[in-house]
Order: structure tokens, then C-alpha cells, then sequence
């Protein structure tokens, strides 16, 4: 996931009671601080690379008066059975229309905003599955350059990739809902809403978990009997007022992570 981060809190809730290391390390100045710039950081070099490899591949999807989504029933059920195939663990096989493309843009995000693209061998897997045969290779060279050594230990793990040991390593996103803003019979350009989690959950992390809100934007492209993505690009929020919750402590996100799954997005 590249996902991104806005500060804009209006009010902030320290976590309550003072034993656990993971919430403490929320209270100093300068673990905040440097959780913030992770955050940014990440942001930043992602966006950076995704931007570099979506050049030349503006033009794919022809735009179609009246395209946007109904406003009052874009997620809507619609009946229509969900996709049962996979491709590298990536749903796949979905619907040649509008419908279709949402579904596959949800299921894009998730896998672009996963801990599995900080390893080469499993990016690169996750590249081929869902990008258009034409651009894998830009997108492979130029987040190959993103995803480095240096990169991933400002992260806070190690040279390639994996998570120091005793930390449980959090890079996740979940679509709230998506929106065609323009589509014709073979590409689509789909936004997709999402919340991130990203950080490292372990006793005395100085990078712990934290939420964001971001917009995906992609171009589809109908090839190979599928929807594939031609460009890719966020920005901030919407991002709504932060709740007044107490923030769990590093076994409870760890192990949040590790027994909740993920969904599968069709309409």
C-alpha cells in the first residue's frame, strides 16, 4: 500500500494507563514526531515512484458523458455473483463492465497497499497479476528503486524487508467505497476510498501502528479478459474527526493482525 497520512487531528486522546511500552511510545515528542515523518516518508517515495511509472499512460481510458457512479447507491448489491478466481492470490476474472471495474479497483488497492509489496520476489509477483502487460516493467524498475534497503529501515525493518524480530509489521489498507468518474468499453478510471494501517506493533516500537484516510485513482484497461491497471495515483483523505478510543496495546494490534483476514470487494 502506499498509504497516506494527514496530521489534521483537531484533538488527540493519549492512551490510558501506563504500562504498555507500544501506547508510551505514542506520548514522547520525539517518537511521535518520528512516526509522523515514517508516515510522510513512505508517502512521499511512493507516490514519487508510482508517478514516474504512470508516465505515457494518461490517455487509456476514453471518458463517457454521464459516467459517474449513482451518489446515493454506488456500493449498492447488485445481485451479481463475486469473482471465485485467483491470480497469485489476487482475486481475478471480473465482470466486463463498470461493475467489474470497481471490484477489480478495490481488490488493487488492497494488494498495492499490502506488507507483501516491501519483499522483491512478492511485488513483483503482485505487479504481474494486476498491472497491464505493457507497463510491468516500468513499474517493477522504478518501486525497485523506492522499496531500498535505506528505505525499508526508515520503515523500521530490516535491509530486505522483513520485520525486526519480537515486531509484527503492519501495512494494510480497506476500501470504503469506490467511484467510476469516466468509463467506455474497455477502460474505466476508478476512485477507490480507502483507510490505511501502517507501522511496526511490538513492545518499545518506535514507529507504532498508525491510521490514515487516502483516495486511489486508477486507469483500467480491459486486456487479457480482465481488468488491468494502466496508471495509479493518491492523494490525502477524506479523513474524518479521529474518535476518542484508547489505543491498543502492541499485543493487541499485533494479534489483531495476525487473526483478522482480509475481504474479498465485489458488488
Amino acid at each position: 500500500m502506499s498509504p497516506g497520512d494527514d496530521a489534521g487531528q483537531t484533538r488527540t486522546r493519549l492512551p490510558e494507563g501506563g504500562g504498555d511500552p507500544y501506547g508510551g511510545a505514542r506520548r514522547g515528542g520525539r517518537s511521535s514526531s518520528r512516526s509522523l515523518v515514517t508516515v510522510v516518508g513512505v508517502v512521499v517515495l511512493l507516490i514519487a515512484a508510482i508517478a514516474f511509472a504512470n508516465r505515457g499512460g494518461g490517455d487509456s481510458a476514453a471518458e463517457e458523458g454521464g459516467g459517474d457512479s449513482p451518489k446515493s447507491a454506488a456500493t449498492a448489491p447488485s445481485g451479481e455473483k463475486p469473482v471465485k478466481a485467483e491470480s497469485a492470490g489476487i482475486p481475478s476474472g471480473y465482470a466486463h463492465d463498470r461493475q467489474g471495474a470497481e471490484s477489480a479497483a478495490a481488490n488493487y488497492a488492497v494488494a498495492l497497499g499490502s506488507a507483501e509489496m516491501f519483499s522483491k520476489a512478492r511485488r513483483d509477483v503482485i505487479l504481474q497479476s494486476i498491472i497491464v502487460p505493457a507497463r510491468v516493467a516500468d513499474f517493477e524498475e522504478t518501486l525497485d528503486r523506492a522499496y531500498t534497503p535505506e528505505f525499508n529501515q526508515n520503515v523500521g525493518l530490516t535491509d530486505d524487508g522483513t520485520a525486526p524480530k519480537g515486531f509484527t509489521f503492519v501495512s494494510r489498507t480497506s476500501p470504503i467505497g469506490t467511484k467510476v468518474t469516466s468509463s467506455s468499453a474497455d477502460a474505466a478510471t476508478v476512485e477507490v476510498w480507502c483507510s490505511g494501517l501502517l507501522g511496526l506493533a511490538g513492545e518499545s516500537s518506535t514507529n507504532p501502528v498508525t491510521n490514515s484516510w487516502f483516495t486511489i485513482t486508477m486507469q483500467l484497461e480491459w486486456t487479457t479478459d480482465d481488468w488491468k491497471i494502466v496508471t495509479h495515483s493518491q492523494k490525502d483523505g477524506p479523513t474524518p474527526v479521529p474518535g476518542d478510543e484508547r489505543a491498543s496495546s502492541a499485543d493487541e494490534m499485533a494479534k489483531a493482525v495476525e487473526e483478522y483476514g482480509g475481504f474479498t470487494y465485489a458488488r
